[in-house]
């Protein structure tokens, strides 16, 4: 996996002239780390006395969180995988008819896939998201600030992955499909930017801001 690498070395490839790693891994990766900061308030929320009515919901949290960090670890490569198969689809041999429709199939194929990987780590890190209110809610009075800033990069990391769901949706011609990805984005953002702020507010309202 990418995310093997050293952080150095994603961004070192981040920054370089090549267009992967892009926004969509980066997505991943963010999304990620919203995931990982919700593992942490829970952890420090378990097995704390202050805490004890909380411990199944922190526990069944922890859990969640630690799958969708994974998945959106797994999701940095995948993001680059489906460009390169969009690229390789656009350099294919358009010479006669029958080429030009070959082409033409594998470009909207690989868009197909190339918007599916994003919505999927939008759709996860909606699912960060979900989880961060619940941890400022109940979890470490001392760690929610945390949770509070897995909401923010969940909610930023899920706009950024629909970025490239809107880029590759735009050239998608089966309208069937375009209906049925912007449905799927509208049900990920109805709620994203009030989740958001309702996590932050319970930092707020607890320290000020």
């Amino acid at each position: 996996m990418y995310t093997d690498n050293t952080i150095n070395a994603f961004l070192d490839a981040l920054a370089s002239e090549e267009p992967v790693p892009g926004g969509g891994s980066t997505a991943a990766l963010t999304g990620s780390l919203a995931a990982a900061l919700v593992c942490m308030v829970c952890n420090l929320t378990l097995g704390k006395e202050d805490y004890a009515s909380a411990q199944e919901q922190m526990e069944t949290i922890r859990h969640q969180a630690e799958e969708l960090r994974y998945e959106l670890a797994r999701l940095v490569d995948a993001d680059m995988a489906v460009y390169s198969k969009v690229m390789a689809a656009y350099r294919l041999p358009r010479k006669d008819d029958e080429l030009k429709k070959v082409r033409q199939e594998a470009i909207q194929a690989a868009l197909q896939e190339a918007a599916e990987v994003p919505l999927q780590i939008a759709e996860r890190c909606s699912y960060v998201l979900k989880l961060a209110l619940p941890a400022a809610e109940a979890g470490n009075r001392w760690a929610i600030s945390d949770a509070a800033a897995g909401a923010l990069l969940a909610e930023a990391s899920l706009r950024a992955a629909l970025l490239n769901v809107n880029v590759n949706m735009a050239s998608i011609t089966d309208q069937n499909v375009v209906e049925s990805l912007k449905a799927r984005v509208a049900a990920i953002t109805a709620e994203s930017a009030v989740i958001k702020e309702r996590t932050v507010g319970i930092v707020d309202a607890q320290f000020g801001g």
